[in-house]
């Protein structure tokens, strides 16, 4: 009987769906994960490729302009860019990828509470509600200025906004699984609820989460560029494409590579994270699915 019911908990659907066939009619995915990939080989390999120290001063050598022995120009405090700007990479995809990670774990342990316990569900969406009541940056900002800057803080600060959001979706997904009739069914025997959890309700949230983790990771990178370019974000003497680029603002007439370089970068970034999210999110779709 219990067989039965692990089997019915898997769609039809589901079982025809076909991943390399979906990616032929949806190549986002492919082109977003490759894009994103190089960028963060990039970070990875900075401290192999970055021709120079990212905090080494040269003055003699300030607001030099792309070519020679510095690819992507210097900065004010003659600092190679190139340098920086792969160093930076390091700070602003760790920061993405910790936060979407981290929130998408922790949000999807309180929706599977809320969504499936309803007394749960009313206080914990009422918090849910409340935090989402307050603008994302603000909030962080107002995070940021209690405590002493740091990369964890930034990342504490970024991830709190984030929580709610998965909740709901997660919730919602839940809630729309429980009403199942071989959920109904599984609870009629006697399954346990972590059982139950674990085979047929956390399944069902993968496709979803994994495109929203995704969305995350973009979100929290200009977040983070957000902070920093208003001076509360990483410190000064930690690299990072946000406060590159607030430092190259003040000599943009002068030197305008200060801040079109770390940015060309930072849209990368969250380009190849949205074309990713796009595909997937099509790829994954169980309607498109039913097509093939």
């Amino acid at each position: 009987m219990s067989a039965i019911l692990e089997a019915s908990a898997v769609p039809t659907a589901s079982r025809r769906f076909r991943p390399g066939r979906m990616l032929q009619r949806h190549p986002f995915p492919v082109v977003g994960g490759v894009l994103l990939g190089l960028l963060v080989l990039s970070a990875l390999a900075a401290p192999w490729i970055a021709p120079h120290d990212p905090i080494e001063m040269n003055i003699i050598d300030r607001l030099q302009p792309p070519g020679g022995d510095y690819l992507f120009g210097t900065d004010a405090y003659g600092r190679d860019l190139f340098s920086r700007v792969l160093h930076g990479g390091r700070v602003s995809i760790l920061i993405g990828f910790t936060v979407a990670a981290a929130s998408t774990v922790i949000g999807l342990l309180i929706g599977v509470v809320a969504g499936y316990f309803r007394l749960a569900d009313a206080i914990i969406m009422r918090v849910m509600d409340g935090l989402m009541a307050i603008p994302g940056i603000l909030l962080a900002i107002a995070l940021m200025s209690l405590t002493r800057a740091s990369l964890w803080v930034v990342v504490v600060a970024i991830t709190i906004p984030e929580i709610p959001r998965v909740v709901r979706l997660v919730r919602a997904v839940v809630l729309s699984v429980r009403e199942q009739a071989y959920i109904q069914a599984a609870t009629a025997i006697g399954t346990r609820f972590p059982r139950l959890m674990r085979l047929h309700i956390l399944p069902s949230t993968f496709a979803p989460l994994i495109v929203q983790a995704t969305y995350i990771c973009a979100s929290a990178v200009l977040t983070e560029s957000y902070l920093s370019f208003l001076g509360v974000g990483t410190p000064p003497e930690i690299p990072s494409w946000g406060n590159i680029i607030a430092e190259g603002r003040l000599y943009v007439q002068l030197a305008f590579w200060n801040i079109l370089f770390p940015g060309i970068a930072l849209a990368l970034m969250v380009l190849s994270v949205n074309v990713l999210g796009d595909g997937l999110r099509d790829a994954l779709d169980p309607r498109l699915a039913r097509r093939l």
